[in-house]
């Protein structure tokens, strides 16, 4: 059984399980993002709440953030002490894939629902979803069981990736009829074009508005957005208000307060959450009709936090215009300082390495740095010019100048200790800890790393991120235990996103626990199938086990979304030689070392290979090759056996001695040394 993929905008009565609940609309327009996830939660929540009160727990988080306004019905369990500070403190803006754990979460409570399969739900106008809702809907299709609950996906043109996920996961259908053209099942749509929030294209609906009056249909938009905005729900606000506040100001130059703060609002909300998508697309649609005159705050707002969008959505350039257009018009030191600031963060943080300019970025943090020293509020200058500093280190550091990144984060703390109020911006303070432990780690001082990175876990136990940095040292420090319990803290503080079991894996492969890795890999590419590393850790847990076929699968699936990855191509080496295709083998091993000279686990299965096809000369030296990048008692004894071959007997011999040293409980080394 699969999925189903209507290719229409609206299901029109083709054959599916008995529906959840009735056909849901995902039209952006009525509550911006999850616009569709939250009619879905609106409907199964209470039910929830009544039958598996811990379901609804577990998902706090997600459920919170795509249906805001439940949030009275379900109470925060997990929280970063971001919540209780006032937006000026908030200042770190959630990465875009938080929307991808959201999604993940959500999966797994639309999972475990209690409901008797199987049923269908209708999700219809996909195609005018917002990028969360297509996101979640691209996580469904894959991990969804279709016998439980099949995915009945309304879209006449979807975007690629879930057009990806259609093609793989549903079965494809033609609509019985086309909504627009011929009307819904019981004949033409009825309804009014605003009260619908311009979501409803059919002839019956949409002919009336157009032969309204510019007058009228403006009238009727701002009684409609007056309406929603009396009913204090957060989701309208997101979508529905600031389009007829929109809609009212282009029919008859309505109220540009009411607009501004409408775009004003949902722009902030949205970066706030992580919506990037949303914020970015809303953003632009306000300042092309928005002047600066109209409203300087809330005009400078929706700018900075549309351009924030547009660089987390790796559109910098349009991020980079907003910011010169800026320079254009405003004169304020602090605000200056902060579209310097930014636009140095553009173009030294770009998603194509090629197109960073650390230089450049240089020259407009300097300018942020100038401006913000200039502050006469010593509580504001301290907060600000610490974080330009801060910058700046990042800056230094892609300039390979780490001792100067250190003393500048250095003077970013000593700033925020001496001038600012106690307990006064704690995101900024544990921010700055943090990142000068990345600066100690790269330093080599790791125990100063870990007295900071402790410090920033023990000033937000709730943010997961941070975890994951000090899991990361304590396992480079060999301490397992404490790695993995770090590791583990962010599955339960935070929605499910692979890096903690991608990085648990590799402590329980180092125990030799190798089913466990195992899981936890499955795990993680069951969240991202675009998490590449996992593909190369998996690859080789499976190779190791002889399961050759998997093993190329994900070296397959891996070198897709990374194309000359090494690893990679070193276990695809280690496949062709397992399966007798020594010329492939050497091969893929021998690109793996053009592109990691340095990668040890390549030469060492080179000269494994070399050894296998009767070259024991060229096997000596690549395991040569390979100690020389790190000493291991296998390379030894592998060496060893190439020497006897050889008839070096006393190198051989040397070799063995030292493999016991190393691994004095090896069963093979010992007989080899009897032997010799």
């Amino acid at each position: 059984m699969r999925h189903l993929w209507i290719r229409a905008t609206h299901w029109t009565g083709e054959a599916v399980p008995e529906p959840l609940l009735p056909p849901i609309d995902a039209h952006r327009r009525r509550c911006g993002p999850y616009t569709a996830a939250g009619a879905l939660l609106h409907a199964l929540v209470p039910r929830a709440l009544e039958h598996r009160p811990d379901l609804v727990s577990a998902h706090d988080i997600e459920i919170r953030a795509a249906a805001p306004d439940l949030c009275d019905v379900v109470p925060a369990r997990r929280q970063s002490i971001a919540a209780a500070l006032p937006r000026t403190q908030r200042i770190l803006v959630p990465a875009p894939r938080r929307t991808l754990r959201i999604a993940n979460g959500l999966a797994e409570f639309l999972r475990d629902y209690p409901a008797r399969g199987p049923r269908a739900l209708v999700v219809e106008q996909v195609d005018h979803a917002d990028h969360t809702d297509r996101e979640l809907l691209t996580v469904l299709l894959r991990r969804l069981d279709p016998a439980l609950l099949t995915l009945v996906v309304c879209a006449a043109d979807p975007d690629p990736e879930l057009a990806a996920a259609l093609e793989r996961y549903a079965e494809r259908r033609v609509a019985k009829r086309d909504y627009v053209t011929e009307g819904d099942a019981e004949g033409d749509a009825e309804g009014d074009y605003v009260e619908f929030d311009g979501t409803c294209d059919a002839p019956s609906v949409r002919e009336p508005y157009e032969r309204a009056s510019p007058g009228e249909r403006a009238r009727r938009h701002r009684e409609r957005a007056d309406a929603l905005a009396a009913t204090g729900l957060v989701a309208p606000r997101l979508g529905a208000i600031p389009y007829h506040r929109e809609r009212c100001h282009l029919e008859q130059g309505g109220d540009p307060r009411a607009m501004i703060d409408a775009f004003a609002f949902a722009v902030d909300r949205c970066l706030t959450e992580g919506f990037h998508h949303a914020a970015a697309e809303l953003g632009e649609r306000a300042l092309r009709i928005i002047e600066r005159e109209a409203g300087p705050e809330a005009w400078w707002r929706i700018l900075h936090g549309t351009a924030s969008a547009l660089g987390a959505t790796e559109r910098e350039e349009a991020a980079r215009a907003l910011f010169d257009r800026a320079r254009r018009e405003i004169v304020d030191p602090k605000d200056r300082a902060t579209a310097a600031y930014a636009t140095a963060m553009l173009l030294v943080r770009h998603h194509d390495p090629a197109r960073r300019d650390a230089d450049e970025a240089l020259a407009w943090i300097n300018e942020a740095v100038a401006l913000t020293s200039l502050l006469p509020d010593r509580r504001l200058r301290a907060f600000h010019l610490g974080f330009d500093l801060n910058g700046k280190a990042l800056v230094e550091s892609r300039r390979g100048r780490l001792t100067e990144a250190y003393r500048l984060v250095e003077e970013a703390i000593e700033l925020a200790e001496r001038d600012l109020d106690p307990g006064e911006h704690p995101i900024h303070r544990l921010v700055l800890r943090a990142n000068r432990a990345q600066l100690s780690v790269l330093l080599g001082r790791p125990h100063e790393a870990l007295a900071d990175l402790t410090a920033a876990v023990e000033a937000d136990p709730e943010y997961p991120d941070y975890y994951i940095d000090r899991g990361n040292l304590l396992c480079r420090l060999g301490r397992h235990d404490e790695a993995a319990a770090d590791y583990e803290t962010p599955m339960r503080v935070s929605p499910p996103f692979p890096e903690p079991y991608y990085n648990r894996a590799e402590i329980r492969f180092a125990e030799g626990d190798h089913e466990g890795a195992l899981a936890d890999l499955d795990y993680a590419l069951e969240l991202d199938p675009g998490f590449a590393l996992a593909y190369v850790n998996r690859a080789g847990l499976l190779a190791a086990a002889g399961e050759y076929g998997r093993a190329r699968e994900d070296v397959e699936l891996g070198l897709a979304l990374d194309p000359g990855n090494a690893h990679l191509l070193c276990v695809l080496g280690q496949v062709e030689a397992a399966e007798g295709r020594h010329a492939e083998a050497r091969k893929a091993l021998d690109a793996a070392l053009d592109r990691d000279p340095a990668l040890a686990s390549a030469w060492a299965a080179r000269g494994a290979l070399a050894f296998e096809t009767g070259d024991p000369e060229g096997a000596v030296a690549d395991l040569t090759r390979a100690l020389g990048l790190g000493e291991d008692a296998a390379l030894l004894f592998n060496r060893a056996v190439a020497l006897r071959a050889l008839g070096r007997r006393e190198p051989a011999r040397a070799d063995l001695l030292r493999a016991a040293d190393l691994a004095p409980d090896d069963v093979d080394v010992r007989q080899a040394l009897e032997d010799a």
